[in-house]
């Protein structure tokens, strides 16, 4: 898989390609056609310097300083130093996986031949993928437009030789890496800062890789559910087909079909249906509630396939039309809006989650012995598992309010709304850590009810779930260390261990 190479032309990137660079170390090649199109888009920015032509931030300043003019001879260090004075983020790194996503998503948007990237600088940068020089990118510093300049700014210094860079498991000045490959700083022609440090790259290369594992998480969430449905001998009436017929929405029919099919050959369903004619909406409503967050999520998948193949600097440059227009591709409201979506949907798995969690523990509603745990009274069991569950569901409920609401007026007024877009993302990415950790705790819990049903075997998927829990995690007659089983639930959430189990069992789910 690391062998594997992804040619670039602007317009094909997927999110398996994006998830294969960022994880798996996948190469990647600019396409020739592309090459052809980017050293067009080049050669009419050098004409236009020639021929003194005014064109924003190739012969003029920048944001508010849009007016003043810029000689040629110091179009070079214009880009320069565009690039040194937007360097100036805070917060920790982004992890490498995410910044090889930033990587790219801005060598595939470059590819398209309308930045006026030279060829050289562009493939420095693909030089830099390929050889795992990851730039030290702070998380802090964008307001979304135009686009993300103080994240990527810090990447594209770099390409200088400035800044810092993580290499080989280190963290280090960027030309002791660049001495050790044998590769030499770049020298920034007309527009090539911008063009660097321009656009959307940031916050979509973080919704991309937060699409990708909350489609994984919420089929682990449907599994979960399903875990604790039978832990609780829930009835299925809910999950009937015909229900779901008479409001189809794509998400909640998917997720009736995959609890149908969990549930199936259950043991435990069939001796308990006769006992109620329905549960409670943390079990009832879980197509409703897991499919809802399934639409929400799709939409934000079809918005971030749409922007990894899109172009979102400014100026941008049409050689065959001899012109540069600046607009406002930069901005990032169609991601800030789709993030806090995002946010929204994701949160609310962990919320109903957290419903679930509390229904096991309290035996008045679960008829189980009171905080799952035999001679309760000397043992508390779960009881401080779903006190867990409670503190994170609550710091969702903060985060998932909405960044794409907010502009705070940057440049002198010149950008005068911003989208936030960054931290709309990247709080989604947040919310989706924290909700992985409350779907963790469900199943640990989900998991010790169950075993109270013994010896009557759950659904077949529902079994293979709980069969790979109890491989790692022995169930709990007393007390005991908790935090060490929470974080191997994690880790079974993470891996993705539970789905994979459940799938070689039952088949894909939806």
């Amino acid at each position: 898989m690391a062998n594997r190479v992804v040619e670039l032309n602007g317009h094909g990137l997927t999110l398996e390609d994006v998830v294969g660079v960022a994880r798996y170390g996948w190469q990647v090649a600019l396409d020739p056609s592309a090459v052809a199109f980017v050293e067009r888009g080049s050669k009419a920015v050098s004409k236009w310097v020639d021929q003194g032509r005014v064109v924003y931030g190739i012969t003029t300043g920048f944001g508010d300083l849009a007016n003043v003019s810029i000689p040629s001879d110091k179009s070079q260090l214009l880009q320069r130093n565009l690039l040194l004075s937007h360097a100036c983020g805070t917060g920790d790194p982004f992890p490498e996986d995410l910044v090889r996503a930033i990587m790219l998503l801005r060598i595939n948007t470059l590819t398209r031949g309308f930045s006026g990237i030279s060829l050289p600088t562009l493939m420095q940068l693909v030089n830099y993928l390929n050889l795992g020089i990851h730039p030290v990118i702070p998380s802090q510093g964008s307001v979304g437009a135009s686009g993300d300049l103080c994240p990527l700014s810090h990447l594209a210094i770099t390409l200088l030789g400035e800044g810092e860079v993580f290499f080989k498991g280190r963290r280090m000045p960027t030309m002791e890496a660049l001495n050790e490959v044998s590769l030499s700083p770049i020298e920034l022609g007309p527009k090539e800062g911008l063009a660097l440090n321009n656009g959307t790259t940031v916050m979509t290369a973080i919704a991309a890789l937060c699409v990708v594992d909350a489609q994984a998480l919420l089929k682990t969430a449907d599994i979960t559910a399903a875990v604790s449905l039978e832990a609780l001998h829930g009835v299925p009436y809910a999950f009937d087909k015909r229900t779901h017929d008479l409001r189809p929405h794509l998400g909640q029919r998917i997720v009736a079909s995959n609890m149908r099919r969990l549930i199936e050959g259950s043991e435990i369903v069939e001796k308990y249906k006769g006992n109620r004619v329905q549960d409670a909406y943390s079990l009832r409503c879980i197509p409703q509630v897991h499919g809802a967050s399934r639409d929400a999520v799709e939409y934000v998948r079809q918005k971030v396939e749409i922007e990894i193949n899109s172009v979102t600097d400014n100026p941008l440059i049409f050689p065959s039309d001899d012109e540069a227009i600046s607009g406002g591709n930069f901005h990032g409201q169609p991601m800030a809006i789709a993030m806090d979506f995002f946010g929204i949907a994701v949160a609310e798995i962990a919320n109903i989650s957290e419903r679930r969690i509390a229904r096991l523990v309290d035996h008045k509603l679960s008829g189980l012995p009171p905080f799952l745990v035999k001679d309760s009274g000397v043992n508390s069991g779960f009881m401080i598992p779903q006190y867990t569950a409670a503190s994170i569901v609550s710091e969702n409920k903060v985060l998932a309010h909405p960044s794409s609401v907010d502009s705070i007026p940057t440049s002198a007024n010149q950008e005068d709304h911003v989208s936030m877009g960054t931290y709309a993302a990247r709080k989604g990415r947040n919310i989706l850590e924290n909700t992985r950790k409350v779907v963790a705790i469900e199943l640990l819990t989900a998991a010790q009810g169950l075993d109270f049903s013994m010896p009557l075997n759950p659904g077949r998927g529902t079994k293979a779930a709980y069969s790979c829990i109890r491989r790692r995690i022995p169930f709990m007659e007393k007390d005991a260390y908790i935090h060490p089983m929470i974080c191997e639930a994690l880790s079974l959430v993470n891996e993705g261990a539970i789905l994979e189990a459940v799938e070689s069992v039952i088949g894909p789910l939806d």
